[in-house]
């Protein structure tokens, strides 16, 4: 592996091109990909910049590949979230008997007040 250094005008002439290293690859879309190991057996310098590139390039490209496919996704979620949310409103509503707690009407005769004999409106047998 080359050391990275200042090279000089002869040496930067005398640089490999990627067209002509036995490590480059170009697919028949022209898409270019390195064969080496930027580890063990890189030719120039500049060579791992190079190769960084590459492999930048190909993060993006997946990450453009996963937006798309969430923006496929997006409006099936969208629905499903709106199928759920009526499902659970439906459980919901269908389960608030349970902890309903309805307020028991006022009685005028109720047995729980003690006063409720002095309320009533029978006054009892006439003497």
């Amino acid at each position: 592996m080359m050391n990275a250094r200042e090279l000089s005008p002869a040496e930067v002439i005398a640089m490999i091109q990627c067209k002509d290293c036995e490590f480059c690859r170009r697919g028949p879309d022209g898409q270019i990909a390195f064969a080496c190991d930027p580890f063990s057996n890189i030719k120039e310098p500049e060579c791992l910049a190079k190769w960084q590139l590459l492999k930048i390039n190909q993060m993006v490209a997946a990450y453009q590949a996963t937006l798309d496919y969430y923006q496929k996704l997006a409006p099936m979620q969208e629905k499903m979230f709106k199928v759920m949310e009526r499902e659970l409103d439906d459980m919901n509503e269908s389960e608030k008997w349970k902890t309903d707690e309805e307020e028991p009407e006022e009685d005028e005769n109720s047995f729980d007040d003690p006063d409720a004999w002095k309320k009533g409106h029978d006054n009892g047998p006439a003497l």
